[in-house]
């Protein structure tokens, strides 16, 4: 039942200097009510006008969203940025989340009970004794101070926070924690993390504090944008006649190489970071099986669509270094976890990943201003050639050289505009 009349607009926009957290602006004369309904949603306070969404599982768009449509329920008049807009109707997706299996649903309600959690904390609602580093994760141990009173172990940080063991006492659970981790326990909680220091810093009405290594500008991975990715199939077709173009339904063309082994797909109706524009395969021939594949998202970087392209129509004859010994040259930093390794560029928001005992997504190069948030995501599956990957390691790392070495040289350098065929060097499948 509505308590306020619709006498009070909210308007809800984009945090400038924390994606992606949310303002939301009150005015007129019933805003006091408007403020106390978005409280009981999470949001807070950062002066007698404004309001601040600012999550760690970083679903600020999807519940800011939620909290517009209880608000016009109530009688409220509220209006919703065009940007915001676009993020709340992108399906985005984590880059290397470690349980693929979940839905995107399921993966929005592991991240709201590590929410909870991390609320929990924040208010002394759990107390944690002891926390410790098991060589992968942060762990730690704590107790309910309030309603039914909990001793648990937790898992993990940020969104991947959770409770994984329950204890019926606080002497068995401590006693537990220092049988797992021995030496590795550390008294109290566990130093914030950086995204849990920016949060509580926007929800306390305080701008994200900067770092000596953060304060210096840094180059940000280009993004395609509207428009881009057309061009470069016009282009395609206006100059590389060894490409055949064919368009069965009006939102998709196919780019048909002249040795019938290799086609490219694109979507014309791609538009936000998680929607596939590009999906490309190799064949064994011209009626054979599928090799490989990869899908390129919307915002994907034109260069290193080029750089595919360019590989699949006069592919090396020498057998060049693996993507592993491209990235190392190019001083990008490699970090291991059970499942995958990703080497990452120092400064830059861009990582290149490697999944062992995955089929689809053996392979997945993706970046933007948030690595969380990836702006765009490349996905190779399993089969991709290793000259390829080393081709497209080297065009990444020369867009985004290292601070502290030389820009590399991609393999081969790219250019303006693909090759000119060469008949002589392809024999696939004829």
């Amino acid at each position: 039942m509505p308590y306020a009349p619709a006498d009070a607009h909210i308007r809800f926009t984009l945090h400038p200097d924390h994606h992606p957290a949310v303002i939301a602006a009150t005015s007129g004369p019933t805003s006091d009510a408007a403020r106390s309904h978005l409280h009981d949603l999470g949001w807070r306070s950062t002066d007698p006008t404004t309001m601040v969404l600012a999550r760690i599982d970083r679903e600020e768009p999807y519940y800011t969203a939620k909290a517009a449509e209880q608000l016009r329920q109530y009688g409220f008049t509220t209006e919703i940025a065009p940007a915001l807009q676009e993020e709340i109707d992108t399906e985005w997706s984590w880059a290397n989340y470690p349980m693929p299996w979940c839905t995107r649903d399921e993966i929005r309600e592991v991240g709201a009970e590590s929410q909870r959690t991390h609320d929990d904390i924040v208010a002394g609602r759990l107390i944690i004794h002891l926390h410790a580093d098991d060589g992968q994760n942060t762990v730690a141990v704590g107790s309910y101070a309030t309603g039914v009173r909990r001793h648990v172990h937790l898992h993990g940080e940020n969104h991947l926070r959770q409770i994984a063991t329950s204890y019926d006492t606080e002497g068995e659970a401590v006693a537990e924690f220092h049988q797992l981790y021995s030496v590795a326990v550390r008294p109290g909680p566990a130093p914030l993390t950086d995204l849990e220091q920016a949060v509580r810093q926007l929800l306390a009405g305080k701008p994200p504090a900067t770092t000596e290594q953060t304060s210096a500008p840094a180059a940000e991975p280009p993004v395609a944008g509207p428009g881009e990715h057309e061009a470069f199939l016009a282009a395609l077709f206006d100059e590389e006649r060894q490409w055949e173009k064919y368009r069965p339904f009006d939102e998709t063309t196919i780019a048909s190489h002249e040795s019938l082994t290799v086609r490219a797909e694109f979507d014309h109706e791609a538009r936000h970071r998680s929607d596939v524009a590009w999906t490309i395969a190799e064949y064994d021939g011209p009626v054979g099986q599928r090799l490989w594949h990869a899908t390129l998202t919307a915002c994907t970087p034109v260069p290193l669509i080029r750089a595919i392209l360019q590989y699949l129509d006069a592919p090396p004859l020498t057998t060049a270094d693996g993507p592993d010994d491209v990235l190392h040259d190019a001083a990008w930093h490699p970090a291991s976890h059970p499942a995958r390794t990703t080497w990452s560029a120092p400064g830059r928001t861009i990582a290149f990943e490697s999944t062992p005992h995955a089929v689809a997504d053996r392979w997945t190069l993706y970046g933007g201003e948030d690595l969380d948030r990836a702006s765009w995501t490349i996905r190779l599956s399993a089969g991709a050639p290793h000259t390829l990957l080393a081709q497209l390691a080297g065009t990444a790392a020369a867009l985004f050289p290292s601070p502290t070495r030389p820009t590399p040289s991609p393999l081969p350098a790219p250019v303006n505009r693909l090759p000119a065929p060469a008949p002589t060097q392809r024999a696939r499948g004829r």
